[in-house]
């Protein structure tokens, strides 16, 4: 919906949706999960103690961090 230019902002996006917008901003985060590890969570194969409140959290953008960080989260 953001893509397609419907709504030209998170809050106009949460809104449309009933959600809250903290909430909303956080999910959008997980677009840039490296496609990997969206592969392997897809999947199953991820570490144990990958949670998904954590990864709402923040992320750094470069993949390979991610990559690092979701190795240790055992």
């Amino acid at each position: 919906m953001l893509e397609t230019g419907e709504f030209a902002r998170v809050i106009e996006l949460a809104a449309a949706e009933r959600l809250d917008r903290s909430f909303v901003s956080h999910v959008l985060q997980l677009t840039l999960l490296a496609p990997d590890l969206v592969e392997a969570i897809l999947d199953g194969r991820q570490s144990m103690g990958v949670q998904l409140q954590a990864l709402v959290r923040g992320l750094p953008v470069e993949w390979e961090r991610q990559r690092e960080l979701m190795a240790t989260s055992c």
